[in-house]
């Protein structure tokens, strides 16, 4: 079977498709907290809390189809509630069209109900512009259900080429050819399946010893032995191999894996943020910058994208574009202590910004919004309170100063 880790993957990548989608009117208050919310929860397979957020969404704005409603289906999916997400894609394909990411879940479902001729239908369509990698295996599943060998054997062959590493294909070939006689194509084809197999089980144990490496010690030992894991040709691998590295604390050695997973995953939003997030580590932030500024043109509802970048561009000191980043990540996760106090901090740095310059009518605002953020915190309102009087406002001066005064007794 294909990794979970790569399932999970490829179904982040899938979410995104529609992502870059211009709204003509701005959101109703919250919904980007709701999608925000949705995604993380898709991200983590926590299923139920997605739907959750998702229809919330909905509620609030029932023309987020792509942003929502595909998403909610993919969340219905994924927890085998086929008839509810089914009614789901099929009212975004009405909006959408034969798009290839509805139409490689709705071809999924048919298949697993055994609507062999309906799934072959929509995964054909699918695999025109293939939106995940699997698609070809699916299309070959079905024609094989079927028992059209030829066109089975086809995009068996084709899925092989798509995901060599995929344990599945040479087995459904090999299951095919045995069906067919071919007794010796079947052998070569199981016996490559089990190879897979056993090379995924073989692996596995290498992460266990190169984690216990890492551990250990020296370095320089566990990088010669964890970088038998390297494998210039798989983004998955990579990004586990740069996931371990940096999990054990040798974030200089995860760069390099990271750095080629997303060179072969330019699509990928983890892929760029691993990468991001590696080069933060190692206060390389102009490196950092470069594939989130990228990354969020597509994907600007990921809570993670704009999280990371409003933090890079704080430690490079570009506050306005800070703010404004990590204020999106907040109206997407408005839970996330360490968005919020890194967007308490920025506002707290562009009011002082503006009142170097004198300019405290324009500091105010910043000010207030720290206090929003904070609301138990005295040090907004002491220095609201120096600003109106500075700006000859007396009245809501002496308003700040009585309700610092308030919370700092609490």
């Amino acid at each position: 079977m294909m990794s979970r880790f790569l399932v999970a993957i490829l179904l982040f990548l899938s979410l995104f498709v529609f992502a870059g989608i211009s709204q003509t009117n701005p959101a109703p208050e919250g919904v980007d907290s709701h999608v925000g919310a949705g995604y993380e929860a898709l991200k983590q397979d926590r299923y139920e809390d997605a739907m959750r957020e998702f229809r919330a969404a909905l509620a609030l704005d029932p023309t987020l189809v792509e942003r929502a409603q595909f998403p909610l289906g993919v969340a219905l999916f994924e927890s085998h509630q086929y008839s509810d997400a089914r009614k789901e894609l099929e009212a975004v394909r009405k909006v959408v069209g034969d798009h290839p990411n509805v139409l490689y879940y709705l071809g999924r479902m048919e298949l697993e109900s055994g609507q062999v001729d309906l799934a072959i239908r929509d995964l054909s369509k699918a695999a025109v512009k293939p939106p995940l990698p699997d698609t070809a295996y699916y299309l070959g599943f079905a024609y094989a259900q079927k028992g059209d060998s030829v066109s089975a054997e086809k995009w068996l062959k084709e899925a092989e080429r798509a995901t060599p590493q995929d344990a599945r294909v040479p087995f459904q070939l090999g299951t095919l050819y045995r069906k067919l006689g071919r007794g010796e194509d079947a052998r070569k084809a199981l016996a490559r399946s089990g190879e897979l197999r056993k090379r995924d089980n073989d692996e596995v144990q290498m992460r266990v010893e190169c984690a216990q490496k890492l551990d250990q010690g020296p370095r320089q030992e566990a990088r010669a032995f964890c970088d038998k894991l390297y494998d210039p040709n798989s983004a998955e691998k990579l990004t586990k191999l740069g996931t371990l590295y940096g999990e054990h604390g040798d974030v200089e050695a995860a760069l390099k894996p990271l750095q080629r997973a997303a060179e072969l995953a330019p699509q990928s939003p983890q892929m760029q943020y691993n990468l991001a997030f590696a080069y933060f580590q190692l206060g390389q932030f102009e490196a950092a910058r470069a594939p989130l500024e990228l990354a969020l043109k597509r994907w600007p509802d990921l809570f993670p994208l704009n999280s990371l970048y409003g933090a890079v561009l704080f430690r490079m000191g570009r506050f306005d574009a800070a703010y404004q980043a990590l204020g999106r990540a907040h109206k997407l996760n408005s839970q996330d202590q360490t968005t919020r106090e890194m967007l308490y901090a920025t506002a707290f740095a562009l009011a002082g910004q503006h009142a170097e310059k004198a300019q405290f009518a324009e500091a105010i605002p910043f000010l207030q919004q720290a206090a929003k953020l904070k609301p138990a915190e005295a040090e907004p309102h002491q220095r609201l309170a120096e600003y109106y009087a500075k700006a000859n406002r007396p009245a809501d001066a002496e308003a700040e100063r009585k309700e610092a005064a308030r919370l700092a007794a609490q």
